[in-house]
């Protein structure tokens, strides 16, 4: 038997599937058209499996994707029922706009939840400042809603005080040092969602702060209360001290907050500055970014996109594709599963970024080996 008699038999069966769609009236046009569209994919790779046989494993490897994932998509979409709607809630200090929301709604209709057509999205709890977020959760949950999804632990917290029946989503620094989730493999309860390793990168970022700028002895971190607990503050501190930096710390709960933190940090004596991951600094990056370069302070921060807007350098997993791996833990969840059976899952993928347009406008000089490493360069 040769290597392409299996593959032809594949073929036919498909064949034989496509004829049946074609003639089936429960199905939509739209859904037709994918399945006969995925056919043709594969056909086009199992031939290019015959045209090219130094690249046959290569193709029988996409060969296998598209039977095993590209297939499944019309499957997955024909599995939403036709007429239901499906409610969904954000809480979160950014607006409807952001581009963490966009991607997750782009990956969502990538499953075949379209706002506008199966999908609402209550927008009640976009650009909310966080001392409303208990009662605009509350407002929430009165209202038919099938997930919550939450920018940050104060807003994963107001949601879990308004429902314990509502599936939550969020993205949070430690999903479980922060009580949050019962365990990260079994949450247990109604959450679930992504945790971004941020101990362990906030040393990071301050190790690469201090490889920056090796003769500065003074460093400032600016922190959120509400997202970060005092024992990781600590570990950053003594992690200093061990490189001979004397590092403060300056506390921020609120936008009014950053500037005058900011001039404080400087005025201690800062020669650079990392700002600790929290929501509160990403809603608020632009105000930071004009604000260190004014004072020509150097800085760090903990999102990628964060240094494409203008800041110094970042370290860290992209904010647009934690949001896309969130929406594919909700479509499980709009689909049936429990939170409590999905597992915690953390970013997969960090880069480091560094604006050398602002490095240039502060008069810093980036060293060699730093660049080399980087994933990105903005120029």
């Amino acid at each position: 038997m040769t290597r392409e008699r299996p593959l032809a038999a594949v073929i036919r069966t498909l064949i034989g599937h496509r004829q049946r769609t074609e003639s089936d009236p429960t199905r939509s046009s739209a859904a037709k058209f994918a399945v006969m569209h995925n056919i043709a994919l594969i056909q086009h790779n199992v031939v290019g499996c015959r045209a090219r046989p130094y690249w046959e494993p290569m193709r029988r490897r996409a060969f296998i994707t598209l039977l095993g994932g590209t297939l499944a998509w019309p499957v997955a979409t024909l599995a939403q029922p036709a007429d239901r709607i499906y409610r969904l809630a954000f809480v979160s200090a950014n607006p409807r706009e952001a581009p963490q929301h966009m991607a997750l709604l782009d990956e969502l209709r990538r499953s075949g939840f379209v706002e506008g057509q199966n999908l609402i999205v209550d927008r009640r709890g976009f650009s909310t400042d966080y001392d409303r977020f208990p009662a605009v959760a509350a407002a929430i949950v009165e209202s038919p809603v099938d997930a919550i999804i939450c920018s940050g632990e104060i807003a994963l917290r107001a949601a879990q005080q308004a429902t314990r029946a509502v599936p939550i989503l969020g993205v949070a620094d430690d999903m479980l040092a922060a009580g949050l989730v019962g365990s990260l493999i079994r949450p247990g309860g109604n959450t679930t969602g992504i945790s971004i390793l941020a101990t362990e990168l906030d040393g990071k970022r301050q190790e690469l702060l201090m490889e920056m700028l090796p003769n500065a002895r003074r460093m400032a971190a600016l922190a959120d209360p509400n997202s970060t607990e005092a024992g990781r503050l600590q570990r950053l501190k003594d992690a200093a001290r061990a490189a001979s930096v004397e590092l403060s710390i300056h506390m921020v709960d609120s936008a009014e907050k950053i500037v005058a933190a900011i001039d404080q940090a400087k005025d201690s004596g800062a020669q650079a500055i990392n700002f600790l991951s929290s929501p509160l600094f990403t809603s608020n990056r632009h105000t930071i970014i004009q604000h260190v370069i004014a004072l020509r302070l150097p800085s760090i921060h903990h999102l990628p996109e964060i240094a494409e807007d203008g800041g110094l350098v970042a370290y860290g997993a992209r904010i647009t594709a934690m949001y896309r791996q969130m929406a594919r833990l909700l479509v499980k969840v709009l689909r049936g599963t429990a939170p409590a059976d999905l597992p915690v899952e953390q970013p997969a993928t960090f880069e480091l970024v560094f604006n050398l347009k602002t490095a240039a406008a502060i008069g810093l000089v980036v060293p060699p080996s730093l660049l080399l490493r980087a994933d990105k360069l903005i120029e």
